[in-house]
């Protein structure tokens, strides 16, 4: 694989001299500046139902954050604009805070449209734009904007069979007739602390579900959930801009205490009845996940117990008002959750994914829950289902059966054993979309240094189409820079109980092009970047434009390294558990280990090992800028968590339980007991307006490091929520990161 990588940079280098490009150093503005460097990378890839068009987001070229609606017609092969959004609306967009933090949830950042949904027959589009909904139809090329309420709306979608359009409204649930233009409202005490059809906050942060409704696929019925904020402890939080601070009575659920309280319900669309569903005696409960099986009368749900440790897919008959259990999971530390539930055509069969055996599998089951078959196994993990063709057999998903550093498809029999077919090729990094009838693909696939194309293949992987080329050649953006980039190293280290641990290491191009001069024989200061928490992987051959600031910093003569350690995600379940009941201990001890590998290099300059993170990588720096001050002599720590009673109940009791029963380990798992230790220099900085690291977080910690008399730095961004998004707000933080090292370790900026 890493001879794969290598023939990828060279073939790369190659191409470059061959269009006569000459090599362009890279600056800080230049990296989050128009056009993107990432060249033409479309987003949010579709098939249209039937198959003959792809549809995508694409930024523009003079401004890539504002994105239009495009479609690649495969009749004619050609792409073009299906909604210019500026033609739509221009100016500053105004959204209600509900869609604001939503879309914070969702890591959406940008302008424009940004996300939309297909009709079922393929007639239509539906997308938001500055609060309202359009419907934009194929026939006429034109958007039809739908509502004309000052009032917001969200989370829109088509029905199933085409007919209605629901989203909501004022926290309350909506449908609306396409053909009479008829709204309906169909739950009614939506307002302050009730929010119908609505995801709570630890559902759209921690669990993945960014909605509260599911339609049955024949439109007669849709589930919901009703949330009562009530018992959330209501805690003051400030958002502080440039000119002004805003105070936000923000319902926030510290970890240990309550949650919202959480009902199920099923409305009827004829006459707006609604059916609860008994969700058994325990109310301090998850809803996880919902959806309709294919007889239109039974909804699963999944039931999460608030340890974690126990779920339960339920089955409940909407005519007979029976419940069944399906399945159950269990844990003895944390059951990872997932989309990974398709109710076959045959009502007959579903299949699942489960850890149980320490690898994340799909297993196929009778429609009553009874076990038939696992139809993957083996010390590799399924990423997700991508698709079962009932007719041939076979079940389609994506893994990393052959590297954890690569996302691959993947074909495999259905119900009886048989081989593993790899369908993607490798050397690249693959993010795919299987179409409806599985007979073809498009695959968005890219390496460390070359950016996503997207291709449109069969299912066997045959090459069809290019949907988005992307090619280096003397127009992309990123060509200039090319030659300079630097090809990364990788690698494994053993952690302490034998798992190995993979790393990268991006070197300046001198080491690796001349390994016997004396630029070779250079003492070189090491950035070692860490995220290290779990559900995050970094360490892998795909293309991330936060990669280029590496190369920035390579070619001002710094050494990047980068150490998956034990907790983080894609290798097996063993490998996550090391840090339960525990966090940034196991963490810093990998990292260390790391550290000691990079003394062994000849070119790394062992007194100049700085840290740096974001999040929980944040939380790593501070961890081991405290813990491991004789391996880490500088960091920088980005909106870190500093103390983990001041986090949200499902992400922080999934790893430390709960706090009554482990006050211990969230004492030990707080950064403040180690502060006093700090020796080197140390920089954090903070989003004034972060809502969900809160702000508190780095406040709390200034204050006690002042306390302590322990110098350091801070910057902080006025407005900015956690990512801290913008072209200014990025270049200035990163200038601020490279100034702050230079500094240092005494590094003059080329």
């Amino acid at each position: 694989m890493l001879k794969i990588i290598k023939h990828l940079s060279l073939s790369l280098l190659l191409m470059a001299v061959a269009i006569g490009i000459s090599a362009k150093p890279l600056s800080l503005d230049r990296i989050f500046d128009d056009p993107s460097l990432s060249g033409k990378s479309p987003v949010q890839l579709k098939f249209s139902p039937d198959g003959t068009r792809v549809t995508y987001l694409q930024g523009k070229v003079d401004d890539y954050n504002r994105y239009d609606l495009w479609e690649y017609n495969l009749k004619d092969k050609t792409n073009r604009i299906l909604v210019d959004s500026a033609k739509l609306f221009t100016g500053t967009e105004t959204l209600s805070d509900e869609e604001k933090a939503r879309r914070e949830r969702q890591r959406i950042f940008g302008k424009g449209i940004l996300e939309y949904k297909w009709s079922t027959d393929g007639s239509a589009l539906l997308f938001p734009l500055n609060g309202d909904l359009y419907y934009y139809a194929l026939a006429t090329g034109k958007s039809q904007k739908l509502t004309t309420t000052e009032a917001f709306e969200t989370d829109a979608r088509f029905s199933p069979q085409g007919r209605f359009v629901s989203f909501i409204r004022e926290q309350n649930l909506y449908v609306l007739n396409i053909k009479s233009g008829k709204e309906i409202k169909l739950t009614q005490d939506g307002g302050g602390v009730i929010k119908n059809g609505m995801a709570e906050f630890v559902a759209q942060e921690e669990m993945g579900r960014m909605t509260g409704y599911w339609w049955a696929d024949d439109d007669s019925k849709i589930a919901f959930t009703r949330v009562d904020e009530t018992p959330v402890k209501e805690a003051i939080r400030n958002e502080i801009y440039a000119d002004e601070v805003k105070l936000f009575n923000q319902r926030y659920p510290f970890t240990g205490t309550r949650n919202v309280t959480i009902a199920l319900g099923i409305v009827t669309l004829s006459n707006s009845a609604i059916d609860w569903i008994d969700l058994g005696k325990d109310k301090d409960i998850y809803i996880a996940r919902a959806k309709w099986l294919k007889d239109n009368k039974t909804l699963s749900y999944q039931w999460q117990n608030r340890s974690q440790q126990e779920l339960e897919l339920r089955f409940y008959d909407s005519q007979t008002k029976k419940q069944t259990v399906a399945l159950t999971e269990n844990s003895n530390t944390w059951i990872n959750l997932h989309f990974d539930l398709k109710f076959l055509k045959d009502k007959k069969h579903f299949v699942w994914a489960s850890e149980r055996d320490g690898f994340k599998h799909l297993y196929l089951y009778n429609i009553n829950g009874q076990l038939i078959r696992q139809i993957t196994r083996g010390d590799w993990v399924v990423d997700s289902l991508k698709g079962v063709d009932e007719q041939k057999g076979l079940v389609y998903f994506a893994g990393r059966k052959d590297t954890p550093l690569e996302s691959h498809l993947y074909q495999t029999p259905l119900f009886k054993k048989g081989v593993i077919t790899r369908i993607t090729k490798q050397g690249q990094y693959h993010n795919v979309v299987l179409a409806k009838d599985n007979q073809t693909f498009i695959d968005n696939s890219s390496s460390v240094n070359k950016p996503y194309a997207t291709a449109l293949r069969q299912v066997n992987g045959d090459f069809i189409t290019w949907l988005e080329e992307n090619k280096l050649d003397k127009n992309h953006p990123l060509t200039p820079y090319i030659n300079d980039l630097t090809q990364p190293e990788y690698g494994t280290l053993k952690a302490d109980d034998g798992q190995l641990m993979h790393y990268r290491l991006f070197k300046p191009n001198s080491l690796s092009h001349k390994p016997n001069s004396q630029a070779h024989n250079k003492k070189h200061p090491v950035i070692v970047s860490v995220y290290g928490g779990p559900h995050a992987q970094r360490v892998t051959n795909s293309w991330r434009s936060k990669n280029l600031y590496f190369q920035y910093m390579v070619q001002q003569g710094y050494i990047v390294f980068q150490l998956d350690n034990r907790g983080s995600y894609n290798r097996g379940k063993k490998f996550e558990d090391a840090i339960y009941k525990k966090l940034g201990d196991i963490e810093v001890a990998d990292q260390i280990k790391g550290v000691e590998f990079l003394r062994t290099l000849n070119n790394v300059d062992p007194t100049r090992i700085g840290i740096y993170g974001h999040s929980y990588g944040g939380y790593m720096a501070l961890m081991a800028m405290f813990k491991a001050g004789d391996y880490f002599s500088a960091g920088v720590s980005g909106a870190p968590v500093t103390d983990w009673a001041l986090y949200d109940t499902h992400y922080t009791e999934r790893y430390l339980g709960h706090p009554s029963s482990n006050a211990q380990g969230y004492q030990a798992s707080a950064v403040f007991p180690y502060s006093a230790d700090l020796k080197g220099p140390l920089m954090i900085y903070h989003g004034m307006a972060d809502d969900n690291v809160l702000f508190t977080h780095a406040t709390k910690l200034f204050k006690q490091l002042q306390d302590q008399e322990k110098q350091f730095e801070m910057m902080t961004y006025p407005g900015s929520k956690h990512s801290l998004r913008g072209k200014h707000v990025q270049t200035h933080l990163h200038q601020t990161i490279t100034n702050f090292f230079n500094r240092h370790f005494n590094v003059v900026d080329q």
